[in-house]
């Protein structure tokens, strides 16, 4: 019995799960607090402070100011972010429609968060600076232009019919005795305490209805991406599908041949593409620009690979497969668009 326990605990997967869990568990924590926010923020008007802010995103847009207490979020924690969201649209706050358009002005301050996080602590120094800070202003735009089109879909597609900020509850309720003075002073702690208990309330509803799904959904990406290799080899393509499709795209730019294994490199790990391309850097085979376009073209070959391991299960897990398909089609569409555009620029 104990050595069928140390075998399993020895096992691969047994390691590739503890990931799974830990990933999980990482995500749950910060969706909790998202919807914990949105719910407190609700309850105590706190959206009214920040309205100042938010207004420029939100008016042009035709969103409520809600929606921009989830935007601005987005830049201290996506996951938080996209979590209020997810509260909003459940509660009747946005239609599907409405949700799209703020997901999309949601990218920009998602890209904010990483620059912070991995971009200059990391890319910046392995890249060098000229060619790492034009690469990451190069992405800041991309997200920026993507963050533009959300808002300009809104004034043309969003009207009074796919929002409902009247389905937020008011900041303060009637009291049910009249509202003397003295019972108001007495009964103020307990409202507030009311309006916590309920925003944890709703966010234990809420987590609990997305949780399940998102680890189930993680464990069975994790373990396709774990034995790709394997399940690749049945079909007979192995890694040669990625590197066929850089070498066809960085053939149609016209980069240099060496582009194929950084952008193959690039397409599966970001790091470790920015590894790759630094020496050929410093040797003269790629210049600035076309360096930049190299990575450019590794991300479209990478959102195959990215959407698989981790925009399903994330998109799906906090909303669903039907609504999360089209947040992931949306989202790569529009990234698409904007780096071909971005590539044009660079190598004309």
């Amino acid at each position: 019995m104990l050595s069928l326990v140390a075998d399993l605990l020895t096992h691969p997967a047994a390691g590739l799960l503890a990931d799974v869990a830990e990933r999980v568990v990482r995500i749950t924590v910060f969706l909790s607090l998202g919807v914990f926010l949105a719910n407190l923020a609700v309850a105590f008007g706190l959206v009214d402070k920040i309205a100042t802010v938010s207004q420029y995103l939100t008016e042009p847009a035709n969103l409520p100011d809600e929606v921009g207490t989830a935007i601005l979020t987005t830049t201290a924690s996506p996951t938080a972010g996209y979590g209020m969201l997810a509260d909003f649209r459940e509660s009747g706050v946005l239609d599907d429609r409405a949700t799209l358009v703020a997901v999309t002005i949601n990218t920009f301050f998602g890209f904010a968060q990483h620059i912070v996080t991995f971009y200059v602590p990391i890319l910046i120094p392995i890249l060098g600076a000229r060619v790492g800070v034009l690469y990451v202003t190069t992405r800041g735009l991309v997200a920026l232009a993507i963050t533009l089109t959300g808002i300009a879909a809104g004034a043309l597609l969003l009207d009074e019919s796919n929002v409902d900020a009247a389905g937020v509850p008011a900041d303060h309720e009637a009291s049910p005795d009249g509202g003397r003075d003295v019972d108001d002073a007495a009964d103020g702690p307990k409202t507030r305490e009311a309006k916590v208990r309920e925003a944890y309330g709703e966010t234990v509803a809420k987590v609990r209805d997305i949780l399940p799904r998102l680890a189930a959904i993680y464990v069975v990406v994790s373990l396709l991406v774990a034995y790709s290799e394997e399940l690749l080899a049945l079909f007979g393509a192995g890694g040669a599908s990625v590197v066929g499709a850089a070498s066809d795209l960085t053939g149609l730019l016209g980069l240099p041949g060496a582009a194929v294994p950084v952008v193959a490199a690039f397409a599966l790990d970001t790091t470790s593409g920015a590894v790759v391309i630094a020496p050929l850097i410093e040797n003269g085979t790629f210049t600035a620009r076309t360096a930049v376009a190299t990575m450019l073209v590794g991300g479209i070959v990478s959102f195959a690979v990215s959407t698989f391991k981790r925009s399903i299960p994330f998109q799906y897990g906090i909303w669903g497969r039907e609504f999360g398909s089209k947040v992931i089609a949306v989202n790569t569409g529009l990234k698409i668009v904007w780096i071909a555009l971005a590539l044009v620029l660079l190598l004309a």
